[in-house]
């Protein structure tokens, strides 16, 4: 598997982010949607990496830069047809390898609190992120599950 920067371009790319992006709303209430869009991708301050094997598209996850010691992790999504074949955890493990390269002490998310998010927050606790009050301009939907991760 490769990870590397993606410029949000390649139609298997533009599927996916679709696809997470109905997923989030089809799983949300009204008003507790934070999934960036695709211009919301663009913006300078968000990095978005995509996993590949071959030609075949695995995971996406992008960063934000909240400020320059705390970083919030965006858009991760598998690949449904890829599943429960490491690659969520395997760019999970990326983008925290790049949060302690860019120097940040903290990363932190916002993900749902239903089933439909469940094998996420997993994910997120198997790799030691321990859940938090609601950070950078959040408020407390009773929806959202918030967690963050010291990399100190």
């Amino acid at each position: 598997m490769r990870i590397a920067r993606d410029d949000l371009s390649h139609p298997a790319v533009i599927a996916l982010l679709d696809y997470h992006l109905a997923q989030a709303l089809e799983n949300s209430p009204p008003g507790a949607v934070f999934a960036l869009d695709h211009n919301g991708l663009r913006a300078p301050d968000v990095t978005v990496w995509s996993a590949w094997e071959g030609e075949t598209l695995l995971a996406l996850g992008a960063m934000k830069e909240l400020d320059a010691a705390h970083g919030e992790l965006k858009s991760m999504r598998t690949a449904p047809d890829q599943l429960r074949r490491g690659a969520g955890g395997m760019m999970l493990g990326y983008l925290i390898a790049e949060a302690r390269a860019r120097g940040y002490a903290r990363l932190s998310l916002e993900t749902g609190s239903n089933a439909a998010f469940a094998a996420a927050r997993a994910m997120y606790e198997r790799a030691g992120f321990e859940t938090c009050g609601p950070f950078a301009g959040y408020s407390d939907t009773g929806f959202s599950r918030y967690y963050t991760l010291g990399l100190g």
